[in-house]
């Protein structure tokens, strides 16, 4: 078999998941890890419209944190506790390790500091005069 490599300018859903499946298939060889199972917590206002939430998966025994927004209208009020603390309640459930997550220097990191986070890498200049954080939340150990 002859392989070459590509550029792909515009990579479409297939490019993806023709990368992705082999390593799917090995990690699932050497790990037992599947497909990650998706968690949301939406915040609406009475007439339905979603203003924010909650958004994670469930990958390895890990609850991992992909978005967390608090209308700004709310913010300062506990509801982004609130959401974490479901967060972290439903990773119990499922038997999660602990919670990752990543934030910007000029996001909240201090907020999931204040909630037992700790950070375990940090991405410098990105974007350039800020950093990305890496910050995890035990659960097994506490």
């Amino acid at each position: 078999m002859s392989l070459r490599i590509e550029t792909k300018a515009a990579p479409d859903d297939a490019d993806f998941q023709a990368i992705v499946a082999p390593l799917r298939a090995y990690n699932h060889a050497q790990a037992g890890m599947t497909l990650a199972e998706k968690v949301a917590f939406v915040v609406n206002d009475e007439s339905g419209v979603t203003h924010g939430g909650l958004h994670a998966r469930v990958f390895g025994q890990w609850l991992f944190i992909e978005l967390l927004v608090v209308p700004e209208s709310a913010r300062g009020e506990g509801m982004g506790t609130k959401l974490m603390h479901m967060a972290e309640a439903t990773a119990r459930e499922k038997g999660c390790v602990g919670v990752w997550l990543d934030t910007f220097s000029f996001q909240a990191p201090d907020f999931y500091q204040r909630l037992g986070y700790s950070v375990f890498g940090e991405l410098k200049d990105y974007p350039p005069g800020h950093s990305r954080y890496f910050m995890q939340k035990r659960l097994d150990i506490q």
